[in-house]
């Protein structure tokens, strides 16, 4: 393909659905010389006459029916591929790539998506269900747009909005905890596996002795644990926030017994610092950051 002929095929076209040279000028808003002298340059460079001229106006030859049915559908699937691209702008259609924990996406993020899809039917959502740790990772090498995690110091590649605190607690059921009265035996240890940050963090603050003299039964994530719980396996480390009902109800209440309370953990919107987000991305977390205080949405607000 000659490229030198790709800025002359606009005039081409226009001059042959106009049949004017007058007419075509004016569409394109240059002047008819201009044009004409469009014209015979594509005329040379194709080596065809592509149009016959009269008192009527401009008419095809042969030759230039041929070529007009080629770039007519060329042009049709550029104007095709522009209009999907408005219709995307138009109709709010896009991609966000988020990142979360199991836990954090059921009880953090998903009331805010509710909402947000619901006024944003058109929006792809992608959502990888990973530790924080893990989500920060994704985050780092760009693999998603938007983290939702909880970590105890600031990674220096993200820029975080606080979306509220968590709280670490020892619960379990009412029967189980008065069970351990009279227990000899040791009493099983609900807890996250050795990799996640929680885990990690709960093992700084909670005596040595009470992983010792205990057994420990580890669980890859936080809803099991809490459903472990729940059932009365044994004396699970959870998210006071997440099991909030529970605790109102009396089905599970807090174990304390040689425990220091646990610090607060921030809870984060991230994103990339390195990265600019799509429009989509950024309309996303200018929702959330809106939403922050509004407690039907946000239970850490």
């Amino acid at each position: 393909m000659n490229t030198d002929n790709l800025s002359l095929y606009s005039a081409f076209l226009a001059v042959a659905r106009a049949g004017s040279i007058l007419k075509a000028s004016e569409q394109l808003y240059i002047s008819q010389p201009a044009v004409t002298k469009a014209i015979k340059k594509l005329e040379q460079n194709l080596n065809s006459t592509l149009f016959t001229r009269n008192s009527r106006g401009v008419h095809l030859t042969e030759e230039g029916k041929q070529l007009y049915s080629k770039i007519s559908a060329a042009f049709e699937y550029i104007e095709a591929g522009e209009d999907i691209l408005a219709s995307r702008r138009n109709l709010d259609i896009g991609h966000i790539k988020i990142g979360v924990s199991t836990t954090l996406c059921k009880y953090v993020l998903l009331p805010f998506l509710s909402v947000y899809t619901a006024n944003h039917p058109h929006i792809n959502i992608s959502i990888e269900c990973q530790s924080s740790k893990a989500t920060m990772a994704l985050l780092k090498d760009h693999s998603i747009d938007i983290g939702i995690i909880s970590v105890p110091s600031k990674p220096d590649f993200l820029t975080l909005h606080r979306l509220g605190y968590v709280h670490d607690a020892f619960m379990g059921t009412p029967a189980y905890i008065e069970g351990m009265k009279d227990r000899h035996a040791k009493s099983n240890l609900l807890l996250l596996d050795r990799d996640n940050l929680t885990r990690q963090y709960v093992e700084n603050y909670a005596p040595t002795t009470l992983f010792s003299e205990n057994n420990i039964l580890e669980i890859d994530n936080m809803n099991l644990l809490i459903d472990f719980t729940k059932a009365g396996i044994g004396i699970g480390c959870a998210i006071r926030e997440f099991v909030k009902s529970e605790l109102q109800s009396g089905h599970l209440v807090e174990y304390s017994e040689n425990i220091p309370t646990m610090k607060q953990r921030p809870v984060y919107l991230a994103t990339p610092i390195d990265r600019k987000l799509t429009s989509h991305s950024e309309n996303f977390v200018k929702f959330v950051k809106e939403n922050i205080r509004n407690k039907e949405l946000n239970i850490l607000g």
